[in-house]
């Protein structure tokens, strides 16, 4: 085995755990921007590992699908942010 099939495996295993974190933190969570955060982390946690599939195999198949979690989590997160402002202010 190839010390680069090691390194995916790893990287697979740690992305595996972080995204089991954050939906349990989804699901648990007690307010509404601790959800908020887990489903970014969640999305950070796909986009890299995304990155890591791409840098692995050496190709660029899946980088649209990339750039659109990124926008998902920018629109998602601005608004929350802006929910939870106009919530805050009554």
């Amino acid at each position: 085995m190839s010390a680069l099939a090691v390194m995916g495996i790893v990287a697979g295993a740690m992305f595996g755990v972080g995204a089991i974190a954050a939906l349990v933190r989804i699901i648990r969570g007690p307010t509404m921007l601790d959800r908020a955060l887990a489903t970014d982390v969640l999305l950070a946690i796909a986009m890299c590992g995304l990155a890591a599939e791409m840098a692995i195999n050496r190709h660029t198949d899946t980088l649209v699908v990339l750039l659109v979690l990124a926008l998902f989590a920018i629109v998602g997160s601005i608004a929350i942010a802006r929910f939870i402002g106009k919530e805050d202010r009554s």
